[in-house]
């Protein structure tokens, strides 16, 4: 770490809990981000600024304009270019010492198997309840810690699933590949820009405590916000030993 990353990360440096150490640990991580649409693009613009190490973005969409009322990472300009295009135009411009990698990709079981064995920490912005399954199963197989956060009209969800901690459930123990879940969108339904941005900001939060070392994490809680009435509620939340992704796992 030289002068100028001292001058740089001096902030989180300041903080007892952060130090050097961790700002030591979060420069040589790497995180995986799956979307770069309104969840991802809090995300991206915080690792990049704390100087996450490496960072790979995943996502097959492109820029339109009804975007960019929540998908603060973009701009005007690019539209019509490839979402993880335009992430890591704005993420450079933020910080130019990180390496970023994108892949306008799909993340398939295929690709996930591939890049999560590699990553350090998941964090899942995507919009559908099939990749953040793929994304779960994943992480359980390459015992990583996923940060996974959704958002809909004024209401918002988040945990950290950590199938290290053996008292910690997946994804899939609070919400079941098999259940009979209503998928909405916001192109259909809508969503308030700012619920978008709390979750989003909240998953680089705990990212990057686990980036850094710092604890306790969500893993084991659920977070819920309410726009409406600017809330949070959390629940407790354990392992379904019953789970078909990780309850065959009891020491995973």
């Amino acid at each position: 770490m030289d002068d100028n990353d001292l001058l740089r990360y001096s902030r989180h440096i300041l903080l007892e809990e952060f130090g050097i150490d961790g700002q030591a640990r979060v420069s040589a991580a790497h995180a995986l981000v799956i979307g770069v649409g309104g969840l991802g693009s809090p995300v991206v613009l915080y690792l990049a600024a704390a100087g996450v190490g490496r960072i790979t973005l995943v996502d097959d969409d492109e820029l339109d304009l009804t975007n960019l009322q929540r998908q603060v990472a973009h701009t005007t300009a690019r539209v019509g270019m490839a979402k993880v295009e335009s992430a890591a135009a704005a993420m450079r411009a933020l910080n130019p010492d990180i390496t970023i990698e994108t892949h306008r990709l799909r993340a398939d079981d295929e690709l996930l198997a591939r890049m999560v064995a590699a990553t350090d920490v998941v964090i899942d912005c995507s919009d559908n309840f099939a990749t953040r399954h793929a994304v779960n199963r994943a992480c359980v197989t390459h015992g990583k810690p996923l940060v996974a956060g959704a958002a809909i009209r004024f209401d918002g969800q988040l945990s950290v699933y950590d199938t290290r901690d053996a008292a910690s459930p997946c994804y899939a123990c609070l919400f079941p590949p098999d259940a009979d879940f209503e998928e909405t969108r916001c192109a259909v339904l809508g969503v308030f820009a700012p619920v978008v941005g709390t979750i989003g900001t909240l998953q680089a939060s705990e990212a990057l405590k686990l980036l850094a070392g710092i604890s306790p994490s969500l893993a084991g809680s659920l977070l819920m916000f309410d726009g409406r009435r600017t809330a949070f509620d959390t629940l407790r939340v354990a392992r379904d030993p019953g789970c078909s992704v990780c309850g065959h796992r009891p020491n995973a």
